[in-house]
């Protein structure tokens, strides 16, 4: 009996990296003068998602690059959020986000676009499972504010569905409003 719950976290454990990918986006190497010479330290950046929707984001810090990494998944599985995907594939709509002096501008595209954007924003919308989108980000490059900056406007999205209830309406009139003003009736 002692030996199956001893068992039951390594299945569990096996079945997470099934199901969640995780990409590395960033890793920094730190360094501490001492008395002695220098002590050198990493800090990761990961993405992790289910490529369905979940998606987050965790930074960890050791002495070594595979225990910051492990550190940075652990964190990021931590901060998974769920964002409304239009079929699956892409944004229900235009956003922007922004963090520190990083700005970033999601804008939802047709299918057979694919993944047009750059960096750690790409980490992002591949561990989301998003096909088609197109993201340009202005003023920092840091990774860390990218990221920050790409969550922030993928938070601010909102489906038909939400919207509709928020204002007591249907969701074909919510689309059907969205079709109007497109052909400028």
């Amino acid at each position: 009996m002692a030996r199956n719950r001893e068992n039951k976290p390594q299945g569990n454990e096996q079945q997470e990296r099934g199901e969640f990918s995780d990409k590395l986006v960033a890793i920094n190497r730190v360094t501490k003068v001492v008395k002695g010479g220098r002590r050198f330290g990493f800090a990761a950046l990961v993405i992790v998602g289910d490529g369905k929707g979940r998606v987050g984001y965790g930074s960890g810090k050791a002495k070594e690059v595979a225990e910051s990494k492990q550190k940075a998944t652990q964190d990021a599985k931590k901060s998974m959020v769920r964002i409304p995907l239009r079929e699956g594939r892409t944004l229900h709509h235009d956003v922007k986000g922004r963090f520190g002096s990083g700005r970033v501008i999601l804008r939802a595209a047709p299918p057979g676009t694919g993944i047009i954007a750059g960096g750690p924003m790409r980490a992002v919308f591949e561990t989301l499972g998003i096909q088609d989108i197109v993201a340009k980000s202005v003023g920092s490059s840091n990774p860390y504010n990218m990221v920050r900056a790409t969550f922030d406007a993928l938070l601010k999205l909102q489906s038909p569905k939400a919207t509709a209830a928020r204002r007591g309406k249907k969701i074909g009139d919510i689309i059907g409003d969205r079709e109007t003003k497109a052909k400028g009736e």
